[in-house]
């Protein structure tokens, strides 16, 4: 075991506040024409962190959602909620409240830090969970320095500079072994789980995807990061907003990346060094004309995740910007990474050998080690493994065994080390690298009074990658519009069916259990 953890770092506070001190001037996040330095965010995160230690009523150990898109006041809010002793709980801003709800309760979160946008959202589930304190803002207040509160709201500007005032008290809840952050997750059976990760998970992190990734051109304080992946996903937030940040690099973050055009106006002022996307990103930004135009030539490290890179995905960004792109895998479970090929020294196909410190075996249907170059089902042991999924020790016994958390995903080790990922036992659908859950989908399905049964699998895409595909059983006719309708009052956007299929009878077992594999093999033969 190596060294991951400097001496005197005692929580996930500690390592930030190390970083912003450090750093001091040198510029930390860039979004929507605005720059904060290291020493702004210090300043900032330890007045919120004040606020909250000593005029919210909150408790350390108590949960805090944080519900923001790619905006400047998410490091603020982040960095001031785990300097404060609290346990953050990262929630999408796209969710419908029925997903809020759910996450809301079940986490028993009392407070929420949240974009103006969403209030109506917010109000249409509150009084169901034990959410008392709601602090707002807007993407543009750090610019009009806006402190006008929302009836029965806190507003972050002005609570920033009534904490100013205050003094961070010691933390609590600041153990390496205590739980810092609630990352929700989804299973197999589709309800939506929260994995505990400990201070010790993300410091040790960052610590292993550094060892991998920083090569002889990186240079500390010097690096500037281009963050399009949400930082309410566990990959942008460990990678970037702690990783990178503790080295002291620039991350410019992009609220809207779907909008390519604004992305590639608001990325131009700036010689990047580095990238970290998803496959159809790489696509997309690659057949934009004006992103062709853009000066690579700083460029020397780009990282993909959260969804299989696809070989013409990696030939198109080398073509268009010079680098290769980097490959790398892991789950919200471990924090995430488990994996990842070094720039310079990839192997198209696969995510690399695993990280310094994790142990990667792939076992049989027993829980045995197969041989070596076998398939079976990734198991990982490393100090990235999530504590426990949150009070629910059913689902932990049956996720950790041995100290090895089971993964779900089919992969075998080659002869060199390097880790491929073959498929998945779960159902999963990803898509654009966001996960889908073909339970949750479906309950929402059959919850129309004229749909029978459904079952939800993947398809193909060439823009998302997978997509949704429903297949129903109707007692009433029902056009395709009619159910995509349905869903999106109760599903985030890239939830909702792109494909719906009405059949006589959905292809089930001798005990009535829904096929979903026969219904992969309607697809492919509709799609061949």
């Amino acid at each position: 075991m190596q060294q991951l953890i400097e001496s005197g770092i005692n929580n996930l506070g500690d390592f930030i506040e190390k970083a912003l001190t450090k750093y001091g001037e040198k510029p930390a996040f860039s979004c929507l024409g605005q720059t904060v330095s290291f020493g702004d965010l210090e300043e900032q995160s330890r007045s919120l962190a004040c606020w909250l230690q000593q005029s919210s009523g909150l408790q350390a150990g108590d949960r805090i959602v944080i519900q923001l898109p790619n905006i400047i006041q998410y490091p603020i809010a982040a960095f001031a909620a785990l300097r404060a002793g609290l346990i953050v709980v990262n929630t999408n801003p796209l969710y419908t409240p029925k997903e809020m709800a759910h996450q809301f309760k079940d986490s028993g979160a009392k407070a929420i830090i949240i974009l103006k946008d969403l209030l109506p959202k917010l109000e249409a589930v509150k009084s169901n969970t034990d959410i008392k304190t709601v602090i707002t803002c807007n993407a543009t207040d750090l610019i009009t320095q806006d402190k006008t509160p929302v009836d029965g709201c806190y507003n972050l500007n002005q609570i920033v500079e009534d904490g100013a005032n205050l003094s961070l008290k010691t933390r609590a809840n600041s153990q390496l072994d205590d739980t810092c952050v609630l990352q929700y997750t989804g299973g197999t059976t589709g309800v939506s789980k929260g994995a505990q990760l400990s201070h010790r998970n993300i410091i040790s992190n960052t610590a292993q995807f550094s060892e991998r990734i920083i090569g002889e051109q990186s240079k500390d304080g010097e690096e500037i990061y281009i963050c399009p992946l949400p930082l309410y996903h566990i990959y942008a937030f460990t990678s970037n907003m702690i990783g990178i940040l503790s080295r002291g690099n620039l991350n410019v973050l992009i609220p809207n990346p779907g909008d390519i055009p604004a992305f590639v106006q608001a990325i131009k002022p700036f010689k990047f060094t580095g990238f970290v996307g998803i496959n159809t990103l790489f696509v997309g930004l690659c057949m934009n004309p004006e992103f062709k135009k853009l000066d690579f030539s700083q460029l020397n490290a780009t990282f993909s995740g959260g969804a299989a890179l696809t070989t013409n995905a990696a030939r198109m960004w080398k073509e268009v910007t010079g680098n290769s792109i980097s490959e790398g895998y892991g789950l919200s479970e471990t924090a995430p990474g488990l994996c990842c090929n070094k720039p310079g020294f990839e192997q198209m196909g696969t995510v690399g050998p695993a990280l310094i410190d994790t142990d990667v075996q792939i076992w049989n249907k027993q829980n045995q080690v197969v041989s070596q170059g076998e398939e079976g089902e990734i198991v990982v042991k490393g100090p990235q493994v999530m504590k426990a999924y949150w009070n629910r020790p059913e689902e932990t016994k049956q996720a950790i065994v041995n100290g090895y958390f089971k993964t779900g995903d089919v992969g075998k080790i080659l002869d060199d080390g390097f880790i491929k990922i073959v498929d998945r036992l779960k159902d999963m659908i990803i898509v654009s690298g966001f996960n889908v859950y073909p339970n949750e989908v479906e309950d929402v399905l059959t919850g129309h009074i004229n749909i029978l049964e459904a079952a939800v699998v993947s398809q193909p895409d060439d823009k998302t990658g997978e997509c949704v595909c429903a297949y129903l059983v109707v007692n009433e006719t029902l056009s395709v519009e009619d159910v995509i309708e349905y869903c999106r009052s109760g599903l985030t956007g890239y939830k909702v069916p792109k494909r719906v299929f009405f059949l006589d009878e959905l292809p089930k077992s001798s005990v009535g259990k829904i096929l979903r594999k026969d219904l992969r093999t309607l697809e492919i033969e509709a799609i061949a």
